[in-house]
């Protein structure tokens, strides 16, 4: 088999490629030689040549769902989605040269980060008004999808994965409380065990998201929670829900700092929390930063903290909390028995991870 692989790079093509990867997103022939404007003759060549220059193992099998790729076919879509980033870079690289638009960023902000990224990007943009930014909001999951197939330059988010080469820096803390509305039965109550918050009510972002990986982190199985849970998609709608009364729900601090400082949430006093997280600035190793994204980068790395929102303390909202909390990024909430997430960058970092502190 490796006296066949030898000759593979020479023998193979960005078309045979490409073919493979319109087959896998069309489902079958027809669908990838309209996507490539080829006849389908033409596209299974290219297909055959692709196998034969892999030594004839096959790449894709066909089942009642389409065309789907074997492991040595995903393997030749990881490299076809390596080189299509190359490429890109290459285009944007030479675009920046000359001068012609300031260069493109591919931006990632996960769903909770969105209530201070923008004023970041903003200024950002104040600063440097050609760049343009393309901006993807998503839950965690998609995020790292997004990572996996070189579709971002840089993202903000939570909980970098530990399977990929990342560069990342911490931007700061990024604490997690339990909310409840005013008058819930536990808003004013000292020290609430775990075991007591668990049989409240929980409002639950959907999976994939890394604050639901956190409820589970924190509580055990979702069967250990005795009470109701309820699935909601958004940190939006879980605020209003919580503000409704129809139950309680472990939120990342920085999504209520402005209905916790007018009153219509309360943060409340659970033992072990907050839960302190960081946020992180994330790029890939293995993708060369453009001049654009370096300078995006190099922004967010100085000046990413003086974004993040002021958190209020335990009960505040009530009229009776304590003293408002320090800056998130320089102190955060009040950390007064409070865990730090393992994984985090102070707990330590993945293998694959080169983490840094801001300078």
């Amino acid at each position: 088999m490796k006296e066949k692989l030898v000759n593979f790079s020479q023998r193979t093509s960005l078309r045979q490629l490409r073919a493979l990867g319109a087959l896998v997103e069309a489902g079958n022939i027809a669908g990838a030689a309209d996507a490539l404007a080829l006849t389908p003759p033409a596209v299974s060549q290219q297909l055959r040549l692709l196998e034969d220059a892999l030594g004839g193992v096959p790449l894709f099998e066909r089942t009642p769902a389409g065309a789907r790729p074997t492991e040595a076919g995903r393997e030749a879509l990881t490299a076809l989605l390596r080189i299509e980033a190359a490429l890109a870079d290459c285009a944007a690289a030479v675009d920046a040269l000359r001068g012609l638009d300031g260069g493109r960023v591919a931006v990632g902000i996960v769903s909770t980060a969105k209530y201070f990224a923008p004023f970041a990007l903003a200024a950002f943009q104040r600063q440097y008004p050609h760049v343009e930014l393309r901006v993807r909001v998503s839950n965690r999951a998609e995020m790292v999808a997004a990572f996996e197939a070189f579709e971002l330059d840089l993202a903000i988010m939570g909980y970098p994965p530990d399977h990929l080469a990342l560069e990342r820096v911490v931007l700061g803390d990024h604490p997690h409380v339990i909310i409840a509305a005013p008058d819930h039965p536990l808003v004013g109550r000292g020290r609430i065990g775990l075991d007591e918050a668990a049989t409240q009510s929980f409002l639950l972002r959907e999976p994939g998201s890394g604050t639901r990986d956190l409820v589970q982190r924190l509580f055990g199985a979702a069967e250990a929670m005795g009470g109701r849970r309820i699935e909601i998609g958004s940190n939006e709608t879980i605020k209003q829900a919580v503000m409704a009364a129809m139950g309680v729900a472990l939120i990342s601090a920085h999504t209520v700092a402005a209905e916790v400082a007018d009153g219509r949430l309360v943060i409340l006093d659970v033992e072990g929390l907050p839960v302190m997280r960081q946020w992180f600035l994330v790029r890939r190793t293995e993708k060369r930063p453009l001049p654009a994204a370096a300078a995006l980068w190099a922004y967010l790395v100085e000046h990413g903290e003086g974004f993040l929102p002021r958190v209020g303390s335990v009960g505040a909202g009530t009229g009776a909390g304590r003293a408002q909390g320090r800056r998130a990024g320089g102190g955060g909430a009040d950390r007064g028995g409070g865990d730090r997430e393992p994984g985090s960058a102070r707990g330590g970092a993945a293998p694959n991870a080169r983490t840094t502190r801001r300078p």
